[in-house]
């Protein structure tokens, strides 16, 4: 009698919360409107797009963490506000590291590539030619090693490689899209 009545509790605990992930929330900013599945509390949401998170990187903020909330929003909560998220030119500061420019011009590759692979119009900011690298930046562990950088020369796409980037092709691996270990991806 007791575990039937777990198993009716628990079930009923699964159908609200599963119903209560079916309810969007909308709340609107300033030329957005954005919708979240978070029920429990209404707070403002602002988009990570590539020009908050570019600024967060210049007030020194890890970069993968800038560039993670990004991807979080781009592939998962956000997907359907994409091209709001690429759109915004980022602005470089006066007084910029070779550190900082490095990550800028990081940012507009990534622009142009997940544009390019998701049929999305690619911001005229990204097409810039004022991001480019003088010298390659080859970002990936190990990436000192000669035969490191030659994988890196072959793997990068090319808004990555025409801007002095090798970085290879899984920066943008999208977690969304991945079905179990078997390593078969949903189509984009």
């Amino acid at each position: 009698m007791a575990i039937c009545f777990w198993l009716v509790l628990s079930f009923f605990a699964w159908y609200n919360w599963n119903e209560g992930r079916r309810r969007m929330t909308t709340h609107k900013e300033p030329g957005t409107t954005l919708e979240y599945t978070d029920t429990d509390r209404i707070s403002p949401v602002r988009l990570q797009t590539f020009r908050h998170s570019f600024k967060e990187i210049c007030a020194g903020e890890a970069p993968w963490i800038s560039l993670g909330k990004f991807m979080h929003q781009f592939f998962g909560c956000f997907s359907h506000l994409r091209l709001e998220l690429v759109e915004e030119s980022i602005e470089i500061p006066d007084h910029c590291s070779p550190e900082q420019f490095q990550w800028a011009v990081f940012c507009a590759a990534s622009a142009e590539y997940l544009c390019q692979k998701y049929g999305i119009p690619c911001p005229e900011w990204a097409l810039n030619p004022r991001y480019s690298l003088e010298t390659p930046w080859y970002y990936a562990p190990g990436a000192d090693l000669p035969r490191v950088q030659e994988k890196l020369r072959q793997t990068t796409p090319e808004p990555f490689t025409k801007r002095n980037i090798f970085c290879g092709n899984r920066v943008f691996n999208n977690k969304y899209e991945y079905e179990g270990r078997r390593g078969r991806r949903k189509p984009a």
